[in-house]
């Protein structure tokens, strides 16, 4: 709620008690200043929302106060009083950022008029404002953009542990957007003021992860000149995360484990064991459960890093996103190839959302920069995606787009998991969504059609 205060700024007493008996009578809150230098002091500490400001005064005229106030952190709306036939300097204040102006000798109903006009103006800023924070915090959280239930899902359980210390595991495909969820689990935490180290534990040689986490001394192998510090030691106090855990060899699983109890560890080739408060974020796109059944990965360091767990759906199970995403990255890559790409057709929307996105939103990304810097009209349309998006109705193509990205395994399980959902949508849809009688025409049993609804996220 915008609160009407008004400051009065005139070097004559009389002239700025005429104004405050004027506008005391619209129970608006009036202050006074004798001069710009007292004028400035008072929008500092009051923050009065509209200045009347004379321009001709001493010590700092009105001009050069208005230019102080401009310059300020959220300034107010200034409204120049100038003298009879002083339009020209008026006009020009209006130049330098004024809102509007009124002449001496002024009419009471203008006076009223102008202020009431400048009210409705802050408080349409402030509902724009407000509404621009609702659609920003409906459309996503920070840098991760969704609206459907699976991400509000997502979004709700990031509120929850943010603030919290405990250790997270992030599952989700490559490409899914799992280090996002990291950086906002960080934004919210009490460490938010320190670092956020990333490690991707895929990207990094089995023989240097080690000297990685946890550093080296000088001469712990050929190579090292001088002593190291690790990523745990930078993120002191802050956030660790650990992409790809699921990529960690055995040995260094084992070490990783004691940091977790005890927060201790040496550096390689060092005897000091070395103390560090750290939060643990992790992330994989593998099954750690299959992995511990396949004695890959350690059970107990896995309950330990899964304290909470955040499933990042993938896109193909999200597509009510994928307009939403399109577009966003559509504005992005415009405005960075300086393109005047202002809208996606209705037929390529349609493509992009019956694609299946196995590289995720990664992948939806590049095809979007790609199809902008390719593009040359004002409208992004279906002859501007690349050939692969525009032929997903062949299963065989599908999978076949999916070998490039994918093992076989993923492959297999995506074509599968497309085709049942969409089977079972369709059957449900011909029954009105009556379980029994689609579990009939399906020849399931109703629970065995209700644990696939459940593990598809089929929904209306």
């Amino acid at each position: 709620m915008i609160k009407p205060s008004i400051l009065i700024v005139d070097d004559e007493k009389a002239a700025r008690y005429a104004m405050r008996k004027i506008l005391q009578k619209d129970n608006y809150t009036i202050y006074e200043a004798k001069d710009g230098i007292s004028a400035l002091q008072i929008i500092k500490t009051l923050q009065p929302l509209l200045v009347f400001l004379d321009i001709n005064m001493p010590q700092l005229d009105g001009m050069k106060t208005l230019e102080m106030i401009k310059v300020m952190r959220n300034p107010p709306l200034v409204v120049i009083i100038t003298a009879y036939g002083s339009e020209k300097i008026a006009v020009e204040a209006m130049k330098k950022g004024a809102y509007d102006y009124i002449s001496k000798p002024y009419d009471i109903d203008e006076l009223r008029i102008i202020v009431k006009n400048a009210f409705e103006k802050l408080a349409l800023q402030e509902e724009n404002a407000r509404l621009k924070m609702e659609i920003g915090r409906l459309e996503g959280m920070g840098e991760l953009i969704g609206q459907s239930e699976l991400m509000r899902e997502v979004f709700d359980k990031i509120e929850k542990v943010g603030t919290t210390d405990v250790t997270v595991l992030i599952q989700g495909e490559s490409g899914s957007g799992k280090e996002l969820v990291a950086r906002e689990i960080h934004k919210r935490s009490k460490r938010k003021n320190e670092s956020l180290i990333i490690m991707n534990c895929a990207a990094v040689p089995e023989t240097l992860i080690e000297s990685e986490l946890f550093g080296h001394e000088k001469g712990a192998f050929t190579g090292a000149t001088e002593r190291r510090l690790g990523k745990f030691e930078l993120a002191d106090r802050g956030t660790i995360f650990l992409d790809e855990i699921g990529d960690m060899s055995f040995s260094t699983q084992s070490k990783l484990l004691r940091i977790l109890q005890e927060q201790k560890f040496e550096r390689l080739g060092g005897t000091e064991t070395l103390s560090v408060d750290v939060r643990i974020v992790s992330a994989t796109h593998r099954d750690l459960e299959e992995e511990i059944e396949e004695g890959r990965f350690r059970e107990d360091l896995y309950y330990r890093i899964k304290v909470v767990n955040i499933k990042l759906p993938p896109l193909r199970y999200r597509k009510e996103d994928i307009p939403l995403l399109a577009n966003r990255f559509l504005q992005y890559f415009s405005e960075k190839h300086q393109k005047c790409i202002k809208s996606i057709s209705h037929e390529a929307i349609k493509l992009l959302v019956s694609y299946s996105w196995p590289g995720n939103i990664r992948q939806l990304k590049n095809v979007i920069e790609s199809s902008v810097v390719l593009s040359d009209g004002e409208t992004l349309g279906d002859i501007d995606l690349p050939e692969e998006i525009s032929r997903t109705e062949n299963c065989a193509l599908i999978l076949k787009d999916m070998n490039y990205h994918l093992s076989f395994r993923d492959a297999k399980r995506i074509l599968i998991e497309n085709f049942e959902r969409d089977f079972i949508k369709k059957k449900l849809e011909e029954c009105n969504w009556n379980i029994s009688r689609t579990a009939e025409a399906l020849d399931m049993h109703r629970q065995n059609l209700q644990q696939k609804i459940r593990e598809l996220r089929i929904g209306k």
